[in-house]
């Protein structure tokens, strides 16, 4: 550095000092026998320095502002040279961990790799909401299970849901059988009938979507035409929020919707149904989670009127107990 460069060459005024007398050691020299500055020279006036003219490394500073860093290699992926495995790689026999586990294990292992990655045929089974319902007026209960069958792209799904009070005949049930195609990498296409199997028993043409919507929301909407002609639609959405890795809250909402009333169902034309519930499950198991919750029901428009008509609330509060599983 220039500032040691200074310093090494300065000539030290010493009478003493010899050719040898540089290479001294410190330890060497008679501190004793130096002469103390008097007052007057250890004030020395900082003030009057000419500090401008002194070189603290300037030349360093220059030298580094002048390089040309782009021309820097830093270290990456491209610089990592794709060499040819050892000759020993492959040396082996072709089956190598039969040797360890067994043909049969292997060939097993095998069988379930092909079933996982290839888009084979699945069975998938859901009770979603087996519940029990405590409710003023009357306890009760509701189900909504489904399922699907099949691979990645094309499914059978079945869907079933219904609901009652105990002691009373059921008050609504139904079921679907439906085509499901993959639209996009979380969505399906579905298409099929839907059956009611309670009150005056009609039959549905069903056109819907089901799938993962960003933030993870699960969406289930469909729209549904009778052979009456009615038109109906329903749209449920449902998130799962982990406390811990078991304990997980689930809020959910599910609107109803007509283009029409319908008497003889209670349904008025416009915004039918609200459904609005909190339930927290803990998963003893990922296939099996009991839970609680509360779920509050309104009915909206002409079909609160027709509620009100035959006697009933069209505000109902339920404090729910039920478990979720799957296989």
């Amino acid at each position: 550095m220039t500032a040691q460069d200074d310093q090494s060459s300065m000539t030290m005024p010493m009478d003493a000092a010899g050719p040898s007398s540089s290479s001294a050691g410190h330890a060497e020299m008679d501190h004793g026998s130096m002469p103390q500055a008097d007052a007057d020279s250890s004030s020395m006036d900082h003030g009057q320095m000419d500090h401008s003219r002194m070189n603290h490394g300037q030349t360093g500073t220059q030298d580094m502002q002048g390089m040309d860093h782009s021309a820097m290699q830093m270290g990456s992926d491209d610089d990592i040279r794709l060499l040819p495995p050892p000759p020993e790689a492959g040396s082996g026999p072709a089956r190598a961990a039969a040797s360890i586990w067994g043909e049969d294990a292997m060939d097993e292992a095998r069988r379930e790799l092909i079933r996982e990655t290839d888009g084979g045929i699945q069975f998938w089974f859901q009770g979603d909401r087996l519940e029990f319902r405590a409710r003023e007026g009357g306890d009760g209960y509701l189900w909504d299970v489904q399922g699907y069958y099949g691979g990645d792209i094309d499914k059978f799904w079945f869907k079933s849901e219904g609901e009652g009070s105990f002691g009373e005949p059921i008050e609504g049930a139904e079921v679907q059988a439906l085509w499901s195609r993959a639209i996009a990498p979380f969505f399906d296409f579905q298409a099929g009938v839907r059956q009611d199997l309670t009150g005056p028993e009609r039959t549905h043409a069903v056109i819907g979507i089901q799938g993962l919507a960003p933030y993870q929301f699960e969406v289930d909407a469909a729209v549904f035409v009778s052979t009456k002609g009615d038109v109906t639609a329903r749209i449920e959405a449902e998130l799962d929020q982990r406390i811990t890795q078991r304990l997980i809250l689930q809020p959910r909402a599910e609107l109803a919707l007509s283009a029409q009333d319908i008497s003889e169902l209670g349904i008025g034309a416009g915004l039918d149904r609200i459904e609005a519930g909190l339930r927290l499950r803990y998963e003893f198991a990922r296939e099996f989670a009991p839970y609680v919750g509360v779920s509050q029901e309104w009915r909206i428009g002409g079909s609160a009127d027709f509620a009100r008509a035959v006697g009933e609330d069209p505000s109902v509060t339920n404090y729910v107990v039920g478990v979720r599983f799957w296989f």
